[in-house]
Parts: C-alpha cells; sequence; structure tokens
C-alpha cells in the first residue's frame, strides 16, 4: 500500500509524544493507525498494560473505539469485526481497521496506561484527495429536515453529515450557499464567500455563519452532506430517447451499475472531474448536472453541480447519470456509453 505513515511515539517515565501524525487510505481499504510504546524496565509484566484507542470529535467528545489488557480485546459499536490490534512485536500499540468508512475520518487517540503511568498521541485519518461537501434538501423542500432526518438524508446520497471543519474547509475553496444546514456535531451553519442582503446582509464579512447548536428533534433545516472519492465511476447515459424516472430506475440495471446518488455525482464532479452539460436523473428523483469548466448556456460562472430541482416522475425529458462499481468497470450490455465516456 502507498498509505502514508507517521507514528505516535508512547515513552512511559519519559512521558514523551511525536506530534500528531496522519495516515491517508481510500474508501474500503484497510489502513493502520500506528502507535507504540516503550515501558523501562523492559521486564514490566505486558498483561498489566493496557491499550486504548478512541476517536475524538470536533467537539472533543471520545468515542470507543477499541480497548486491550493483555490478551483481552474489545471493540466497540461501528468498528466491531473491523479493528484489531496489528501485534508487530513488543510495544506495538497500533490497530488495523479494515474496510475504513467515511465514518472513520478523523483524529483518534492512542492511550498506553500501566499500573503507575500513562501517556497518549494522536493520529488523524484522512481520506485520498479528501472529500468534498454539498448542501442537501430532500423533495419535499427546504428547512424540513430534523438533525436525525438530515443524518439519514446524507446517508441515503452515500455520504455523512459535514463537520465544522470539513465546511470551513469547503468554504477556504469558495463554497457559497445562503441556506443554513446541519452539520454533524448538530450545529447548523451556513457557508458565504460573497456576502449580499439576501444572505444576512452585505456588509456582514464572509465566513461561516453559525446559528449554534440547534433542537434536534423540533428544528428544521437543510443538511451539509460530506462525501469522498467513489469506488467506481459515474457516467452520463442518454439513450435514443430520454426516459421518465422509473425508466431511469431500470436503464442498464446490472450487478455493480445504479442510477447515481446525490454524493456520486458531486464525488464524480471533484475527483473523476466529470464535466457535463446535460441534465439527468440522479437517485432522489432530482435532476441536476455537473460543471467542472462553465460556460454559456450551462448554469452560471462558477463550477458546481447544477440542480434543477425535483420534476414529475413522469416526465421524458432527461438523461440519467450512473454509477457503475470499480468491480464492475465495463460497459453494460444493454448500454450503449463508450460514445459518452468523458
Amino acid at each position: 500500500s502507498g498509505d502514508m505513515i507517521s507514528y505516535a511515539v508512547l515513552i512511559f517515565t519519559l512521558s514523551y509524544a511525536t506530534a500528531p501524525g496522519k495516515v491517508v487510505t481510500h474508501r474500503g481499504g484497510t489502513i493502520t493507525l500506528p502507535c507504540r510504546y516503550h515501558h523501562e524496565p523492559e521486564t514490566a509484566d505486558p498483561s498489566r498494560i493496557r491499550i486504548k484507542w478512541t476517536k475524538v470529535t470536533d467537539t472533543f467528545q471520545f468515542a470507543d473505539v477499541f480497548v486491550a489488557l493483555g490478551r483481552q480485546q474489545r471493540v466497540f459499536g461501528p468498528y466491531r469485526g473491523r479493528v484489531a490490534l496489528e501485534q508487530a512485536g513488543p510495544g506495538d500499540a497500533s490497530v488495523v481497521i479494515h474496510n475504513v468508512t467515511l465514518q472513520d475520518y478523523g483524529r483518534y487517540e492512542c492511550e498506553v496506561t500501566n499500573d503507575m503511568e500513562d501517556d497518549t498521541g494522536f493520529v488523524s485519518l484522512d481520506l485520498e484527495g479528501s472529500g468534498v461537501v454539498f448542501p442537501y434538501y430532500p423533495r419535499l423542500g427546504r428547512y424540513k429536515l430534523n438533525y436525525h432526518e438530515a443524518e439519514e438524508a446524507c446517508k441515503q446520497q452515500d455520504a455523512i453529515l459535514a463537520s465544522h471543519s470539513q465546511l470551513h474547509k469547503a468554504w477556504l475553496e469558495g463554497l457559497d450557499w445562503c441556506n443554513a444546514g446541519w452539520l454533524e456535531d448538530g450545529s447548523v451553519q451556513y457557508p458565504i464567500s460573497h456576502p449580499r442582503d439576501q444572505c444576512g446582509r452585505k456588509e456582514t464579512p464572509a465566513g461561516v455563519r453559525n446559528y449554534g447548536y440547534r433542537h434536534k428533534e423540533d428544528e428544521r433545516y437543510d443538511a451539509f452532506c460530506f462525501t469522498s472519492k467513489l469506488n467506481g465511476q459515474v457516467y452520463f447515459l442518454k439513450r435514443f430517447k430520454k426516459v421518465n424516472y422509473p425508466e431511469a430506475l431500470k436503464a442498464c440495471q446490472r450487478d455493480g451499475s445504479a442510477v447515481a446518488k446525490v454524493g456520486q455525482l458531486f464525488a464524480a464532479w471533484r475527483f473523476q472531474l466529470l464535466d457535463r452539460c446535460e441534465a439527468g436523473w440522479v437517485e432522489d428523483g432530482s435532476i441536476r448536472y455537473p460543471i467542472v469548466n462553465p460556460r454559456a448556456r450551462c448554469g452560471g460562472s462558477e463550477p458546481g453541480v447544477r440542480n434543477l430541482g425535483f420534476p414529475d416522475k413522469k416526465f421524458r425529458l432527461y438523461g440519467l447519470y450512473y454509477l457503475i462499481s470499480r468491480q464492475q468497470l465495463h460497459y453494460p450490455f444493454n448500454c450503449d456509453v463508450a460514445q459518452y465516456l468523458q
């Protein structure tokens, strides 16, 4: 693997830990979160050493990932069946994560403890090519989602609720959106690159506007979702005739091929550089198209994924965007897509 490795080194009695390290992988990959320790005297009983890994959120909350004491080990929550000690010799507290998901992205703490002392180190898990943040609202319209519905809406579009740091990075890259949306920590925010009166007053500085933490059940906003590089490719299909939504779902159906989700179209736009000035169905019933190189009659002067809304699903006015998984990257026999490759 070409993953980058930086070790968190823990030395008992000297109480020394390295600066935070970073490892990089892709969705579905396997990655080692490295952590090593040295205890003195070296004759100390290894069965008395406790290794604990936790995930640290933006708001400095800690979620248990893994704990080991001697030969006893326990893995928590969504990490069950995917995390184990690397066991690369004495002093190795590294863990291996299999089948890395979007939810695994973030900062981890390695804590090693014996009877008398403890020390900690930090490792960040990043996704290859990082990711892309996109605003999302459903067919019901804007400001219709409570926190839990926003979380589910992102999940259905192959994404997760974005963190504040992910939204801030997207704002630095130019994201400008006038509607407030939920983030994964339960706050509601929105990024403004071009201050204007209809988005909170023109004289207010550019930045990420923050409504603070809101009531997760009762209050309703849009969502800011985060997704990463795809395990596959998105294509545009325009057959000899345009299709309605039910026909789009049936088109090209075969193992590994399906109508693209909104998050997958954003990932294809960002990482595959998919650029297509033709409107097509995506999985949630909306009509969208990705523009990398803005041009006349293609929806404005900024790059992005254009959204034409949620038309009646019976209309035969559009092509469709669909995903072929990495394992199935060959053309489905009933689809002539070669002429549409970018």
